[in-house]
């Protein structure tokens, strides 16, 4: 399947977005290009939110194939690069509502953690939001998207392409509210 033109417009502008650039300890070294960092292997600043229904259910989305990372793959949350002059929380809420449409609503931020992956190194930012609206994807980003049961989601990552990134914030989500829960 060939990307549009938009897909690809869109994946240039990105590439070019000035995004924070972070050491190991999260403090900031400057700004820089998004493909830049992702290119020389450096460290940025990324949030994800767990999007969930009043019934429980995550929503999931299948990424574009014009994303630089993860190409056509599942996602568990919405999300990006914390860009520049930009907290955590304005990142969450900017990208909650540019992929999925979703604003407005109160977001919980959990825990940041480390992410060292094959291709990204990223400070994570989680965060959580519960809607019950619909969901307008940004064609340029997501393919599709709906609400699942969590272990739904879990189960299909299992035999199906779904970001390591967003499975590893999910994955820890789970064990801080049970653990809060218990």
């Amino acid at each position: 399947m060939a990307i549009s033109a938009l897909e690809a417009a869109h994946r240039t502008a990105s590439d070019a977005e000035q995004v924070a650039w972070v050491d190991r300890e999260d403090r900031l070294l400057g700004v820089l290009p998004r493909a830049e960092l992702r290119d020389r292997g450096l460290i940025g600043r990324g949030t994800f939110i767990l999007l969930f229904n009043s019934a429980g259910e995550l929503c999931v989305h299948q990424r574009t194939l014009s994303k630089a990372l993860y190409p056509g793959y599942w996602d568990v949350a919405a999300g990006g690069m914390v860009g520049v002059d930009e907290s955590y929380a304005d990142s969450a809420a900017r990208e909650l509502q540019e992929e999925l449409g979703v604003s407005g609503v109160p977001l919980t931020a959990h825990e940041r953690f480390y992410f060292k992956g094959e291709d990204n190194h990223l400070w994570c930012a989680v965060f959580s939001a519960i809607w019950d609206g619909p969901l307008q994807v940004q064609p340029e980003e997501v393919q599709s998207a709906s609400f699942m049961p969590v272990a739904e989601a879990l189960r299909r990552s299992q035999t199906q392409r779904y970001c390591p990134d967003s499975l590893a914030a999910l994955e820890r989500y789970l064990v801080q509210t049970r653990t809060i829960s218990s």
